[in-house]
């Protein structure tokens, strides 16, 4: 008699069992109609399951289509049961037989609504059996080595690969591997043997920042699994530098560039394969290409040395062009270094080559500047004009007066260098035209503007001749008694009043001529030499030109300003009138220069005093009329004739000096004969003022 033995173990209470029956309702009695009923079957993880009827006896039908047994795995249907079964096998109660090699499986039995005859149904058993996990799940097996075992398997690997977190895979330890020397050689594992499958290979090149990963792939080094039918990579060669990807690559030849230059110095090389298919595998070379600099670290530079080509950790000298500077905080500077930097960028490239900057141009006293540009450019090359305050000022340079704004950053003028114009006050030209009118002794008043280099001496009560902003001429005897007189410039009336609307002229020193005879000298006589009276006075400040204000011209040293008989000058002052009457307003009067006998003939009003006892000299004017004269109060002011050049312009042809009797002739100190002098003894002056500043 046939036994069957089984032999069962369950671990824990909760754990699924390892047997049970199933049978048809009411078996073994009758099944009803319309009968529908299924069974769950699950037993623990690691086995699969058998299934097999004993007892089988279910309405036959085409294709079991009325009344059956069904057993299905997941949605996979494994069979489906009816009619009646009688063992195969003598002497076996086994009738059907269905092997899983899974933990569950699902049992069905379903009757229709009518049985002709009578069935009793089914009954089957189930055990849970041992799964032969690396000899039924092909698929789903080890990568390598399968272990089987009661409930279960495990993977294992060769020597030199690892299993991964699958429990499945094996693969070679080739990742984290970084290259950081200038160049060098990467190869796949086992290179040139076949490469292992199933594996996810990382290397990675990191270079020193300044450097760009550039790889060379031969055709020879390469042989990777060949992409499917629809051009897909199982097997795949890529590489990633920052942003940029390229590959995969796959095939029996490089696809790729033979040279990939890449943008970063970090490169990360990925190799994967799947579990078919090996190949050789590959072999890549890399080297660092050095960033490159651009050209130039700032514009209006040039760089030392000069190359073609500016790389990483390249120093240069940079020096600005001529005409520009870097400006720092405390000054500037034209020459200043730089590196070339890993990220292609030079250092020091803050530092910018501007154009010199020469500053606000230095102000000239009664001038201004106007800009070239028409705006205020004080930058390199600019040009500026230095012009005077018309009309009562004109520039005094060599040249036009242009500067332009060097590379030394200073204002320069071609013909001047650094030195600065001056304005001098334009000489010898009244605001309001003089005319011809009458005397000073009993002569006609002068209006405003007529004389404006008249200055009047207060005390001593005399007259004086402006012949720059910081001089005045007059007569020597005018300051025997006092070198620094109290003086007015810019009036005609001299009331006190009027005075105080005057600008009040302060003397710094005097200068006598060194022939004059001095007060002292006499010994108590009346003066009767009168040869060299002039003088010059120094002003403590410059004086402002306007029309009420400006010079006299001095005379040039040739011949047309030799004064010849008969030739018209103007006299000016606030003396003695006909009357005897001192004025209070400046009178003017127009007389011809006469021969020098016209001034011995007069007996003058002085009775202890010969009139021969007087000295004439080359050095002296006689003018006048006989009517017509300067007289006591005049000394010191000019005789003014017309320039021979420009009958607009007028200069001092003489100095009011003495004269035997007012209202007939006077006697004027010749200025011609003393330009020398009177040049001399001011460049002097200013030399040793400029010394000493």
């Amino acid at each position: 008699m046939w036994c069957l033995i089984l032999c069962f173990f369950l671990v824990g209470d909760d754990a699924a069992p390892m047997y049970g029956e199933i049978l048809s309702p009411n078996y073994p009695q009758l099944y009803p109609n319309d009968a529908h009923e299924s069974w769950n079957v699950t037993v623990p993880l690691g086995y699969g399951i058998r299934l097999y009827f004993t007892h089988l006896d279910i309405e036959p039908s085409q294709d079991c289509e009325y009344d059956f047994v069904k057993i299905l795995s997941g949605y996979q249907v494994e069979g489906i049961l009816c009619g009646r079964k009688t063992s195969r096998v003598p002497g076996s109660p086994i009738l059907e037989e269905f092997y899983v090699p899974y933990n569950s499986l699902t049992v069905t039995f379903q009757s229709d609504f009518s049985n002709e005859q009578r069935f009793t149904g089914f009954a089957a058993y189930y055990v849970a059996v041992d799964v032969n996990e690396c000899t039924d799940f092909v698929e789903e097996a080890c990568s390598h080595y399968c272990n089987n075992y009661i409930g279960g398997y495990f993977c294992s690997c060769p020597p030199e690969y690892f299993l991964q977190d699958d429990k499945k895979t094996c693969s070679v330890n080739c990742s984290g591997n970084v290259f950081t020397e200038l160049s060098g050689e990467i190869t796949s594992p086992n290179y040139p043997n076949m490469y292992p499958e199933n594996s996810r290979c990382q290397y990675r090149v990191a270079l020193e920042p300044g450097y760009r990963v550039v790889l060379n792939v031969r055709n020879g080094d390469f042989d990777v699994e060949p992409a499917d039918s629809e051009g897909n990579c199982h097997d795949s060669l890529k590489f990633i530098a920052g942003k940029q990807h390229y590959g995969p690559y796959c095939g029996t030849r490089f696809p790729g560039p033979s040279e990939i230059k890449t943008r970063s110095n970090i490169l990360d090389v990925i190799f994967r394969t799947d579990r078919t298919g090996q190949s050789k595998g590959w072999k890549i070379r890399y080297y660092g290409d050095p960033i490159p600099c651009v050209q130039s670290v700032t514009p209006n530079s040039i760089l030392d040395p000069r190359k073609d080509n500016y790389i990483f950790k390249d120093y240069v000298t940079v020096t600005c062009v001529e005409g520009y500077e870097v400006v720092m905080p405390r000054g500037s500077l034209r020459t200043f270094h730089s590196m070339c930097q890993h990220n292609g960028e030079w250092s020091n490239s803050n530092l910018k080559c501007v154009p010199v900057d020469c500053g606000i141009p230095d102000p000239i006293n009664n001038g201004r500047v106007i800009y070239s540009s028409g705006s205020e450019e004080t930058h390199y090359k600019a040009v500026i004009h230095y012009v005077c305050e018309k009309p009562y000022y004109s520039l005094k340079t060599r040249g036009d007066g242009a500067y332009q704004c060097s590379a030394s950053g200073r204002w320069v003028s071609k013909d001047m260098g650094t030195e600065l114009p001056t304005c001098v006050p334009v000489c010898g030209i009244p605001s309001v035209r003089i005319q011809d009118t009458g005397r000073i002794f009993g002569g006609t008043r002068a209006e405003e503007g007529n004389f404006p280099w008249q200055v009047f001496f207060r005390d001593p009560r005399a007259g004086g001749v402006l012949i720059s902003d910081r001089w005045v001429l007059t007569a020597a005897h005018v300051v025997d008694d006092k070198e620094k007189p109290d003086m007015y410039a810019g009036v005609i009336n001299i009331g006190q009043q009027f005075l105080n609307q005057g600008t009040h002229l302060e003397v710094e020193d005097s200068f006598i001529h060194p022939l004059w005879m001095k007060k002292e000298d006499l010994r108590g006589r009346i003066r009767t030499d009168f040869n060299n009276d002039i003088a010059l006075l120094r002003l403590k400040e410059p004086v402002k030109m306007s029309p009420k204000i400006s010079p006299i011209c001095l005379p040039e040293q040739s011949p047309e300003y030799e004064p010849q008989i008969g030739v018209l000058g103007y006299i000016a002052g606030w003396g003695r009138t006909e009357n005897r009457v001192r004025v209070q307003r400046l009178f003017k009067a127009r007389i011809p220069v006469v021969a020098m006998e016209k001034c011995r003939s007069v007996k003058t009003d002085i009775d202890t005093v010969d009139s021969s006892s007087f000295q004439y000299t080359d050095n002296m004017i006689c003018a006048g009329t006989g009517q017509k004269d300067s007289c006591e109060g005049d000394s010191g002011g000019a005789y003014a004739m017309e320039d021979p050049h420009n009958d607009e312009k007028y200069y001092v042809s003489g100095l009011v000096s003495w004269g035997p009797k007012c209202g007939t002739y006077g006697l004027y100190t010749k200025v011609v004969r003393y330009v020398d002098w009177i040049t001399e003894t001011i460049s002097q002056y200013e030399k040793t003022v400029a010394s000493q500043t």
